[in-house]
């Protein structure tokens, strides 16, 4: 008879979780030890959601109760030229978390990067007209959106369309369709799929105060517009120093203050040092020291900067909704960037790190 591995590992697992603290933290679930409700979530690539990268699946089956694509649904992904709607690798991703049970988030529907150059073009090579890209927009998210109605959970609806001073991006989107394209991106969502939960997402808006301000006027537009948004996400990309938890705590409860829940929705730690152009093809000098591994001072740095940061995660636990990390271990990072970095819970090896085991006991101790 064969054994499903999955159905054995977390029949082994489950029973842990009820031990004391004193038990080993690499031997729980994390989506066992978050609180009722909350989505603890990864982001997958292809390669995970087709089913290839098995080591990947375990950890993503074993700890993960919700997904986010890294980079299937994005536009360039699903319809590279007008009308080309690719759906093969996007429906094995859907899959993939359906038929494991867990949340299924779509990322992303508008965004001024990974859009391919034809969706903003008119026919003069000038930007489209307004009505134009309208209609493309509108195609997009009513196809993309109307295929999964029911299978995918939420939608990143826009991303980054905020400069770090909290004004509007001058993107194609707003060049060609005005302030409003963020309204109407939500409301042909809303169309599209009356049940799935719409959300705003950016970055540097717990480093950047006018940036999270700017966050919150796009929310209060839409708001007063009468249209659906029913969380923000803070991706959550940072440094060991930058932001601190007084800035992360001060983050979630502004954002808060909207009246929507919070996410933390790509979760990751860059340890590197800021790098120039690289020199013959290779990384500047001095800008890649951790190519041979992570020295136990900056393992440790990096175990307690994400203990600290779901300490207050657990603060805000009635807040927030989801906490997603942005790739399941440190070779999958899209921060190496032909550098090694080390921003996740796992090794290159797949092997729990000392940050997976503080997390491990931060929520456990809750």
């Amino acid at each position: 008879m064969e054994i499903d591995r999955r159905a054995f590992a977390r029949a082994l697992i489950a029973p842990l979780v009820v031990l004391p603290a004193t038990t080993p933290a690499a031997a729980v679930a994390l989506r066992d030890l978050v609180p009722g409700g909350w989505l603890i979530g990864v982001a997958i690539n292809q390669n995970q959601s087709d089913g290839r990268d098995a080591i990947a699946v375990d950890l993503v089956t074993t700890h993960f109760n919700a997904i986010s694509p890294e980079n299937l649904l994005k536009f360039q992904s699903v319809q590279p030229q007008p009308g080309a709607f690719t759906f093969d690798a996007q429906d094995r991703y859907v899959a993939f978390g359906r038929d494991r049970g867990m949340a299924v988030i779509g990322h992303t529907l508008v965004w001024h990067s990974q859009t391919p150059a034809w969706v903003w073009a008119g026919r003069d090579g000038g930007l489209a007209d307004r009505a134009t890209m309208l209609e493309r927009m509108r195609t997009h998210i009513t196809t993309l959106v109307g295929r999964y109605k029911g299978q995918i959970r939420g939608w990143d609806v826009v991303n980054e369309a905020l400069n770090d001073d909290g004004t509007l991006r001058d993107s194609p989107w707003r060049r060609g369709i005005g302030d409003d394209y963020i309204a109407q991106a939500f409301a042909f969502a809303r169309q599209a799929d009356p049940g799935a939960e719409l959300y705003y997402n950016d970055y540097n808006l717990a480093t950047r105060p006018e940036k999270r301000a700017g966050a919150i006027r796009i929310i209060r537009d839409l708001q007063q517009r009468g249209l659906r948004i029913d969380a923000v996400g803070e991706q959550g990309h940072w440094r060991l120093e930058s932001p601190t938890t007084l800035e992360i705590d001060q983050a979630i409860s502004d954002l808060r203050a909207t009246g929507l829940k919070v996410m933390v929705t790509e979760l990751d730690v860059n340890l590197l040092p800021q790098a120039g152009p690289p020199t013959r093809g290779q990384p500047p000098p001095g800008s890649n020291p951790y190519e041979n591994g992570l020295p136990d001072d900056v393992q440790q740095a990096l175990a307690k900067r994400y203990a600290d940061a779901f300490r207050v995660f657990l603060k805000h636990r009635d807040d927030i909704t989801r906490v997603t990390f942005w790739g399941v271990s440190d070779g999958d990072s899209w921060l190496n960037r032909g550098r090694a970095n080390h921003p996740l819970l796992w090794d290159r090896q797949r092997q729990p790190k000392p940050a997976f085991d503080e997390v491990a006991k931060v929520l456990m101790a809750k």
